[in-house]
């Protein structure tokens, strides 16, 4: 990586990993610290901070590369790419940046809904084909009065809420770590899975979250059910998802999220009823914006000794 060319300052240097616009970020920095977009080895070496887009990796080596580093940002709140413990180790806090996408990955996890429950795909191809007169056949269905089986109730998990209610939809959630509001709660996953016509994924991956969509969960599934995973790529067994849409008990099944990034291929890619996204619901205009101004900002609140308002633990 080349250096950017700049002034000599006497600032601390603040790293950009990735692509970081420094429009959005700079103006933040202005007055505490200089951004280089590009660094070079020496600049790694300078750093004070780091800005680390969420496809990088923030390993031991990195680390030992930026000796004078003091805060860490990541965009987001996944964590999986930062060896936490070498940061702590260090006392290098890892700011991460939630509910900077909450809005764009609610959308997204609705695009994937709405591909399916109005059978997009084939609607266009009855047009381009010239098969006006299929129009009678085609499995419509509606978002108004079903019901959206929401598992994970964080920021987004809410949010998906709160536009399933503008559609007209009944709200069931599950969150594994902190129960939703009593007039969403059932009593455990498979009440969830069991009455919901959309079940939408929005957990983090944890040892106990890891496939919990699994062959017995799936099984109890309304059939034609959808399910659309916008949380982590293993909290569903793709195998076991294969065959549930084989079997017809899943309708559909939208990914934007995978167990390696990118991911090896996997049959369930070629099924005609699977929509696969590059983790991009999080990747809006407005989003890509918000994060880089909460990655800054935290950055900033540590290297003026102040507290950042998120740090992964």
């Amino acid at each position: 990586m080349g250096s950017d060319v700049r002034p000599v300052s006497s600032l601390p240097l603040v790293a950009g990993v990735g692509s970081i616009d420094r429009h959005v970020v700079s103006p933040i920095l202005d007055g505490v610290a200089h951004l280089v977009t590009s660094p070079s080895d020496a600049d790694l070496q300078q750093a004070a901070g780091v800005i680390v887009r969420a496809s990088f990796t923030v390993d031991q080596q990195l680390l030992d590369r930026m000796p004078n580093l003091r805060v860490i940002a990541r965009t987001g709140v996944g964590t999986e790419r930062v060896d936490l413990k070498v940061a702590a180790a260090r006392n290098i806090p890892v700011v991460i940046t939630p509910g900077s996408n909450t809005r764009a990955v609610a959308e997204g996890t609705f695009a994937h809904l709405m591909h399916f429950v109005k059978s997009l795909p084939e609607l266009h191809e009855i047009v381009q084909g010239g098969r006006w007169g299929d129009r009678p056949s085609m499995p419509l269905g509606d978002l108004y009065g079903a019901t959206i089986g929401i598992v994970g109730f964080g920021r987004i998990g809410r949010r998906v809420g709160e536009l399933a209610t503008a559609f007209g939809m009944r709200v069931l959630a599950y969150d594994p770590f902190t129960p939703p509001p009593a007039e969403f709660q059932v009593e455990n996953l498979s009440e969830l899975l069991s009455a919901s016509d959309v079940v939408t994924l929005h957990a983090p991956l944890t040892p106990d979250t890891h496939h919990l969509l699994h062959a017995a969960a799936l099984s109890r599934m309304r059939p034609g059910a959808i399910v659309v995973n916008a949380g982590r790529g293993d909290l569903v067994d793709l195998d076991a998802a294969l065959a549930a849409l084989d079997s017809g008990q899943l309708r559909g099944l939208g990914v934007d999220v995978f167990s390696v990034e990118p991911p090896d291929h996997h049959p369930i890619f070629d099924h005609p009823h699977v929509l696969l996204s590059p983790h991009a619901f999080g990747l809006s205009k407005a989003a890509l914006h918000d994060t880089l101004v909460d990655a800054a900002q935290g950055v900033k609140d540590v290297l003026l000794g102040r507290e950042p308002r998120a740090v992964a633990t």
